[in-house]
């Protein structure tokens, strides 16, 4: 499938052929094709921009992942605990265990100017943060974020020159640039919508 750019991380567990795996999934800068095992089963959380697992610097997890051993049908490692696989029915009780336990931690500047609030520090402050916490500069995640709402506007059937100028891209060569490279499809392609490559974009975490 198509994997479109994304600021957030997500913790992935999959089994195929009675093998249990599971990966920290970095964001991601920009669209890539990405396989998909036959006769794979997922599950994953997906975490919101500002938190992070301290152990796991974001700078080995942009564009990449870091698989997590020993992983069995019903548990595995972390930081040193036993954990039991998280599944739908459980996984708030899950996250809540690791922000409990120090393995998931969320940043209050980045939290702050990501609720559309000013904090108390100073741009350059931000913008460390930022970097630090989400792999990303703030103006980075802003054009990710537009991107993904232009692309849904325009499978939606919104006009491209609306979305142009709803969004404030420059015009229409500016949109198709940043189509490409976040979304990896163009607006033609997103209003015809017929394609048998999926887009990651149309699923639900």
């Amino acid at each position: 499938m198509m994997s479109i750019a994304s600021p957030e991380w997500n913790l992935v567990f999959w089994e195929q052929a009675g093998r249990v795996s599971a990966a920290v999934q970095g964001p991601e800068s920009r669209a890539s094709t990405a396989p998909v095992p036959e006769d794979a089963v997922f599950f994953g959380i997906s975490f919101s921009l500002g938190t992070t697992m301290p152990h796991l610097p974001i700078d080995r997890l942009v564009d990449g992942f870091v698989e997590i051993p020993d992983v069995t049908r019903r548990s595995f490692w972390l930081q040193g605990s036993a954990w039991c696989l998280p599944d739908y029915d459980n996984a708030e009780w899950f996250v809540r265990r690791m922000v409990r336990e120090g393995v998931l931690v969320r940043d209050p500047i980045v939290a702050t100017v990501l609720n559309g609030r000013t904090p108390d520090v100073s741009e350059r402050t931000v913008q460390r943060r930022f970097a630090a916490t989400t792999g990303f500069a703030h103006g980075a995640i802003q054009r990710i974020d537009r991107a993904r709402h232009a692309a849904l506007l325009i499978q939606g059937g919104a006009p491209v020159h609306d979305v142009i100028h709803g969004l404030g891209y420059f015009d229409q060569a500016h949109l198709a640039r940043s189509l490409t490279r976040y979304v990896g499809w163009t607006a033609t392609r997103l209003k015809d919508g017929n394609s048998a490559e999926p887009l990651s974009l149309l699923y639900k975490t």
